[in-house]
């Protein structure tokens, strides 16, 4: 779900451009919808034929100081999955003993700005999240992406441009495909986790996906928060309310602007931590899986 196709009405969406300074400051650290689905997913996903957001590298990203930027990749690293979660979609995961886990998704960076707010928030709570990425963002915001692989948190595959519309498969292998090849070479690192843009599982990516053996990673909790109405607190109850050991929450760092989701995420973990629950990515999560 997200802003890059959320409103079909709108044709101006199509030549929407974000702009944006990237300032980055950071130091290495070592390195499953339930029943209820989300009002957007019931959109027809053969309608829903829009280009992405395109994303233009803003020249003072050259600007940005390089003695603050990661100098090299994160060779070797894998996301990869169990066995039994191999080629198969996955709403949530019932912990045993029902222990009180909880993975965070954030959808559709990195994106200028928000991403590393988010991660500074991430770090000071000791927060690790799960990142989809959307190639063309990853492609205007290298140095992001290193950052968010840097400090620790597991990365999934979002297609390049985050398109609704029904693919053949040579079509759902290149968003797919051009993806992984491009995080790989920025940040080193191969996964096998994939998200499809708006939740849509019939419009070739999904088959695709599972095809490779991928792990199709939905959610059972969403904070909404691309409802361009809703308040930040909105966002927060949302998900102090619907959260369940196993749940795997919905949120957002790109497609558009999200300082209200930036505003909402302190309180979402102090409240998720209040309630005993402990964070872990999305691989860890399959792992922990009975």
């Amino acid at each position: 779900m997200s802003f890059w196709n959320s409103n079909v009405a709108d044709n101006n969406l199509k030549r929407q451009r974000i702009f944006g300074v990237v300032a980055i400051a950071f130091s290495v650290t070592a390195c499953s919808i339930a029943p209820g689905i989300h009002p957007r997913l019931q959109a027809d996903p053969v309608t829903s034929q829009l280009h992405a957001v395109q994303i233009p590298n803003h020249p003072a990203n050259s600007k940005v100081n390089s003695q603050l930027l990661p100098s090299a990749k994160v060779e070797n690293l894998s996301f990869a999955v169990p066995d039994k979660f191999q080629g198969k979609t996955v709403y949530q995961v019932h912990p045993s003993s029902n222990e009180k886990l909880i993975a965070l998704t954030i959808d559709d960076g990195p994106w200028p700005n928000t991403t590393s707010q988010m991660l500074d928030i991430l770090k000071q709570n000791d927060v690790k999240a799960t990142f989809f990425w959307v190639g063309q963002a990853l492609q205007a915001n290298p140095e992001l992406a290193k950052r968010v692989v840097t400090e620790g948190h597991a990365i999934g595959n979002h297609t390049w441009h985050h398109w609704y519309r029904r693919m053949d498969e040579a079509t759902a292998k290149s968003e797919i495909e051009r993806t992984a090849d491009l995080i790989y070479k920025t940040t080193g690192v191969k996964t096998s986790l994939f998200r499809p843009p708006g939740g849509f599982l019939n419009n070739g990516l999904a088959a695709y996906a599972k095809s490779q053996k991928n792990t199709v990673v939905m959610w059972s909790l969403t904070s909404a928060d691309t409802d361009p109405h809703a308040k930040p607190q909105a966002f927060v109850n949302n998900v102090l309310k619907g959260a369940k050991p196993g749940a795997i929450v919905l949120m957002h760092d790109g497609g558009g602007d999200r300082q209200r989701t930036v505003q909402a995420l302190p309180q979402i973990i102090t409240g998720l931590k209040q309630q005993g629950y402990r964070f872990v990515t999305i691989p860890e999560l399959l792992k922990i899986a009975p």
